[in-house]
């Protein structure tokens, strides 16, 4: 089944409830840096954050160096966002609890 596009107070409603994560400039999708004490760590939210995803058959956009993770969410089925986009951005946020420095949060 394929996942319905949210219309805009939709994602404002999902975006109010998450820390971190900002709406693109073209409504499309949602982008959140990450920071972690080590590569060690990103690596491991990297890894327990592709099983998620793989269960989901929903798959991020991200980019690594070192103890950055720079991710980056969309439907592209649906050209925007759907409710799998903030499903996987909840469990990314759980996935860092505790992984990053208070002072990168």
């Amino acid at each position: 089944m394929r996942p319905e596009k949210l219309d805009a107070a939709a994602i404002a409603e999902h975006l109010h409830k998450m820390e971190g994560w900002v709406l693109a400039e073209d409504g499309a999708s949602i982008w959140k840096a990450f920071r972690f004490k080590t590569f060690a760590e990103a690596f491991s939210f990297m890894t327990q954050c592709a099983l998620v995803a793989e269960k989901l058959d929903h798959h991020p956009e991200w980019f690594n160096v070192y103890n950055k993770v720079d991710v980056t969410l969309s439907t592209h089925d649906v050209g925007g966002l759907t409710e799998l986009d903030f499903k996987l951005a909840a469990r990314m946020d759980k996935a860092a609890e505790g992984r990053m420095p208070d002072h990168l949060k």
